[in-house]
């Protein structure tokens, strides 16, 4: 197998933020010659797949500035320093809709821009909810609304949904529906 890989030569930070980190890197190709690679940090996240006792989907719809638009999303968030993923999707399904799930099922990592964005997303999906009441932070704005599961499907395949981790876990979900194979269910404690 041809060996593809680039070494770094040298780092330059260029930005450090409250959330993520951008450094230009001098890389060694493959063939000798040398590279720019510019690279954004982050600490990851996790998205949730949130099933109610009727099969509906949780969605979240908030502003994201960087795109000018109002999306909605499964309920999702940054990890903190060296904490667990399945941890993260507890405390934000917790902190957005205001639930716990008694099953939780791995649905895997996606990396959604992998050309220079370093984030892994850790998907789930949540069953068994039962539910308190939302703990936002101080600086998050969002309203949650349950749709039936087949509608949100029809969502992400007719381009109304665009966030990558919600079709990509959507599209996981349904996938497994109709073809369940063996994975990880879970309690979550």
């Amino acid at each position: 197998m041809l060996d593809l890989t680039e070494k770094l030569l040298q780092s330059h930070p260029i930005y450090n933020g409250r959330i993520i980190r951008v450094r230009r890197d001098e890389v060694l190709l493959p063939d000798g010659g040398h590279g720019l690679r510019e690279v954004v940090d982050h600490p990851g996240g996790v998205g949730i797949l949130a099933l109610d006792d009727k099969g509906q989907v949780a969605l979240v719809r908030q502003y994201r500035y960087a795109v000018g638009e109002h999306l909605w999303e499964i309920p999702a968030g940054k990890r903190e320093k060296g904490e667990e993923p399945r941890i993260t999707a507890r405390r934000e399904l917790h902190e957005e809709v205001g639930a716990d799930a008694e099953r939780w099922t791995d649905l895997g990592t996606l990396i959604a821009s992998p050309g220079c964005y370093a984030e892994r997303l850790y998907l789930y999906k949540a069953e068994g909810l039962t539910f308190t009441r939302q703990q936002l932070d101080e600086d998050e704005f969002l309203e949650v609304r349950f749709f039936p599961f087949e509608e949100v499907v029809e969502k992400c395949l007719s381009g109304q949904l665009q966030d990558a981790k919600t079709v990509a876990a959507v599209l996981k979900a349904k996938v497994l529906q109709e073809n369940p194979c063996a994975l990880e269910v879970f309690p979550l404690h």
